[in-house]
């Protein structure tokens, strides 16, 4: 296997510091020198690979969308018909688990107004939402887009169930 560059490790050691400091305390209030800090680096160091701080949100959104289509990706080429919801669903509640401050920033950046963040949410979005009805419907589920609505649906549960560490509003009635 071949080893990334310095230069492409350290790009992805900032976005994580990123992810982590803007999810910590938000955005607008975060400083690139938290972000160095984090990072273990100086803060000139970081504008190396962003131009801005929005350059540096913008690509820590782009990141978290692809870990999710990537997770999205790898079940829906593997899992039966039957299991493909809860697979799904799985892989949804394992990048919660592992990648927390992503999603934590994902919810914060649905709410802001820069054109740039709106519109790579948009995308990140329309491409889960393609992906997730393209599976259902390719695996015969009946009512793939109402399905599709739904699993979204749940998935938005979920994040404020997480943020607000209130699991019972998870809760399902016994069948």
């Amino acid at each position: 296997m071949a080893r990334k560059p310095a230069s492409v490790n350290r790009k992805e050691e900032i976005v994580s510091a990123a992810v982590e400091v803007f999810a910590e305390v938000g955005y607008y209030p975060a400083t690139t020198a938290k972000v160095a800090e984090r990072a273990g680096i100086s803060q000139p160091y970081i504008f190396r690979f962003f131009a801005t701080k929005e350059d540096l949100l913008a690509e820590a959104l782009v990141v978290s969308f692809r870990r999710m289509v990537e997770a999205f990706t790898a079940v829906i080429g593997q899992a039966e018909t039957e299991t493909l919801e809860p697979e799904l669903v799985g892989a949804y509640i394992r990048i919660m688990e592992s990648h927390r401050s992503e999603i934590l920033l994902q919810m914060q950046a649905q709410a802001m107004v820069e054109p740039r963040i709106v519109g790579i949410m948009q995308e990140g979005f329309r491409e889960v939402r393609t992906l997730i009805e393209g599976a259902f419907r390719q695996a015969g589920i009946d009512k793939p887009k109402q399905r599709t609505l739904i699993f979204l649906a749940r998935g938005m549960l979920c994040n404020i169930s997480m943020s607000l560490d209130l699991p019972d509003l998870m809760e399902e009635e016994d069948v």
